[in-house]
């Protein structure tokens, strides 16, 4: 297994500013406080680490030439791998890919569990995700969405032609989209329904489908159940939930890709489904316990 998001022992990168013997010590602290102190304390270290990693990945973002205005995607990539990569550190979440990654230009789509998908899966996959075009306007988070090489949709407007339109044009640049077919979250067990509207994009472009899929264990070998955002959970109790998660390791196994070659949306709506579920099933045979 290949671990894509192991820190470097005692050196401060520009992203996090942090190191990991730093923060072994400051759990072994924690260990020796109340259950309640603890759970305090732990969490204000996780928010110190998102600070620290958006202080810092905004910093180095920014250094970037033309970081304000169309972004140098080629450069803004390896930065967003190792953004993403911080961002679940700071969550002590530990991403590993069970197979190499491929650099797949084209189409990219995974499986959808919680929000902090995009933190995992950014960190290993050489993709720019969709994000809604009222991200672009919000003070800081905008401009470093933008600097980050984000491609903005407007959503819910009922057309998705125009979107799918949009991905096409930045598929025929030669740059990688994630996104999330399911359209909805679950609890990492299943596949649901596929939403392809958007594949018309891979279509049109003539690129390929590149899907994979993620799976959340917990120490006990067994699918995660704290990390999944489903049902009537608030962000708010999802997100202090996911702090107080414990040892949770998230798999990523890339499966292969799909040409769109004389395929119609529907047909290769189906393949993908059917790609995706097999390799969920093959992931959880080999990171879950028996």
């Amino acid at each position: 297994m290949t671990d894509h998001a192991s820190p470097t022992p005692a050196s401060q990168d520009k992203i996090s500013g942090r190191t990991l013997p730093h923060r072994l010590r400051k759990h072994k602290v924690s260990r020796l406080l109340p259950k309640p102190v603890t759970t305090q304390f732990k969490r204000a270290q996780i928010l110190k680490g998102m600070t620290s990693t958006m202080v810092n990945g905004y910093r180095a973002i920014t250094k970037i030439d033309g970081w304000s205005g169309e972004p140098k995607r080629d450069k803004v990539l390896r930065y967003n791998q190792i953004f993403c990569g911080k961002m679940a550190e700071a969550f002590n979440i530990k991403v590993v890919a069970v197979e190499p990654m491929p650099n797949t230009q084209g189409l990219w789509a995974g499986n959808h569990v919680s929000w902090m998908d995009i933190p995992v899966m950014g960190s290993v996959v050489p993709a720019f995700f969709l994000s809604k075009a009222e991200v672009e306007s919000m003070p800081a988070f905008g401009n470093l969405a933008r600097a980050c090489g984000s491609l903005f949709i407007k959503r819910g407007s009922g057309d998705s032609g125009k979107v799918a339109g949009q991905i096409t044009e930045f598929l025929e640049k030669g740059h990688s989209v994630l996104f999330y077919p399911e359209g909805t979250t679950t609890d990492g067990s299943r596949i649901k329904s596929l939403y392809g509207k958007l594949l018309q994009a891979a279509i049109d472009a003539n690129k390929p489908v590149q899907p994979l899929v993620v799976c959340y264990v917990n120490a006990q070998g067994e699918l995660d159940d704290k990390i999944p955002f489903v049902g009537d959970t608030s962000f708010t109790k999802s997100f202090l939930t996911v702090m107080d998660c414990e040892q949770v390791t998230a798999y990523i196994l890339p499966l292969d890709p799909i040409s769109t070659t004389d395929k119609s949306r529907d047909e290769l709506t189906e393949e993908l489904y059917q790609h995706m579920q097999q390799g969920l099933e093959t992931l959880k045979a080999r990171v879950l316990k028996a």
